[in-house]
């Protein structure tokens, strides 16, 4: 159960019930929803894991340009 905002242990509850599971599923199915978008003559694992790395690295990317933006480093 998800508890409250002000509870002190919201965060570790929270991470407890989602687990690395959670997060396996999530880019699994953000692999398959890249595959489906993939253009049919590009459609190849090389490709995808490409694309896939490609905006991840952006996003990673621009999360540590917004850190050090907002001070958060």
């Amino acid at each position: 159960m998800i508890s409250k905002s002000d509870d002190p242990d919201a965060n570790n509850k929270m991470r407890q019930m989602m687990g690395p599971g959670h997060v396996d599923h999530q880019v699994r199915q953000t692999l398959q929803l890249c595959w489906m978008i993939l253009p049919d003559d590009k459609k190849t694992i090389d490709e995808l894991e490409q694309q896939f790395r490609r905006i991840v690295d952006r996003a990673f990317r621009d999360l540590r340009e917004d850190a050090e933006a907002f001070g958060l480093g």
